[in-house]
């Protein structure tokens, strides 16, 4: 059976039917070998008719499935589709074993119709039997990547979700700084716009890409950090250490941007306690790390950004993030990626 994951359709490859099917006409016929005097001829006539059989019960039974007949699956194992599959088997050993009378008049095969037909019904189980459990693990497997599917999409959900609350919020907050720019006729105002312009910009263009390079997720991090900078002015310290090796490593757009958003939420930033962020590479994990200043009266939280950011890793790569908090500091570790199949630039 091809494997489900890459195939939509079930399927049961036709090696698998003809090579059971000639086991089984073997299989059938040892109680002929075990007899003195048998010819070679006998017993390839007596193989044939359970190697014939077993092929038309394969095509059978999976002809009677959902995906041919119509006809719901049970998880039942003893159903009217069993039913069916038997008594069709009588029905069609019965004419085999006629046939074979006819064509091969010297052997006495309707006198062994009863022995015919009790060995239709154990080739018939047992193919049932195998063909059912194989259905019921691709039915399993297209179940898993289903709710896989689902779990992602909710986590894609989410996420958009989240970007509708951060991005209003912070231009609320730069139109205001750029209105006290404006009255104190600050020469960065052209800079600043052109940035603010430069973020909202990478927002559309790069919000249904589930990885982009590093580099463009720099890029757009320091027209945020600059329209910060534009607001907190020396309040906020932002350390880059990070080497143009990295640059072409892959991210969740929007990832650093979230975590700086959540260093300024939950930490004062102010003149006198400037607020450091710094960027680093350390065991082939991103680190974006703050020191720890947290504010007196915490700003509400429904902790719904660094879950999010752990649930798009775990869903694009397979890979956790790791969180570590110390006494001073507060460090958010994301894998490095290297190769995304579904990326597209």
């Amino acid at each position: 059976m091809n494997s489900p994951v890459s195939q939509s359709v079930f399927l049961v490859s036709a090696k698998i039917i003809w090579f059971s099917s000639l086991l089984m006409g073997i299989l059938a016929s040892i109680p002929k070998i075990l007899q003195l005097h048998v010819t070679v001829a006998e017993l390839v006539v007596d193989s044939s008719i359970a190697f014939l059989f077993s092929i038309a019960i394969w095509y059978f039974n999976i002809y009677r499935l959902p995906k041919f007949s119509g006809v719901r699956f049970t998880n039942r194992f003893f159903n009217l589709r069993l039913l069916y599959s038997i008594l069709s088997g009588l029905m069609f050993m019965a004419i085999l074993v006629g046939i074979h009378q006819l064509l091969f008049p010297e052997y006495n095969f309707q006198s062994m119709i009863l022995m015919y037909e009790f060995r239709g019904i154990l080739i018939n189980l047992t193919i049932y039997m195998f063909l059912y459990f194989l259905y019921q693990t691709y039915r399993n497997h297209k179940i898993e990547i289903e709710l896989e599917r689902v779990k992602a999409d909710h986590v894609t959900a989410q996420f958009e979700l989240l970007k509708q609350q951060v991005n209003p919020h912070f231009l609320f907050n730069s139109l205001n700084t750029l209105k006290s720019m404006v009255e104190i006729d600050d020469k960065h105002i052209p800079e600043f716009i052109l940035n603010l312009s430069d973020f909202y910009r990478f927002t559309l263009e790069k919000r249904k890409q589930d990885v982009i390079p590093l580099a463009e997720e720099l890029s757009i991090l320091y027209s945020y950090i600059f329209l910060l900078k534009a607001r907190f002015e020396d309040g906020i310290c932002f350390d880059d250490r990070l080497s143009q090796d990295h640059a072409s490593s892959l991210i969740p757009p929007f990832t650093l941007q979230l975590l700086v958003e959540n260093c300024i939420k939950h930490n004062i930033v102010s003149l006198e306690q400037p607020l450091t962020i710094s960027l680093y590479v350390k065991d082939d994990l991103l680190h974006v790390e703050n020191h720890l200043q947290l504010k007196m009266a915490a700003e509400p939280s429904t902790g719904m950004g660094l879950e999010n950011i752990c649930q798009r890793y775990e869903h694009l790569t397979h890979k956790k993030i790791e969180i570590e908090k110390k006494t001073d500091s507060f460090t958010v570790k994301l894998p490095l990626i290297y190769e995304y199949c579904n990326y597209r630039g």
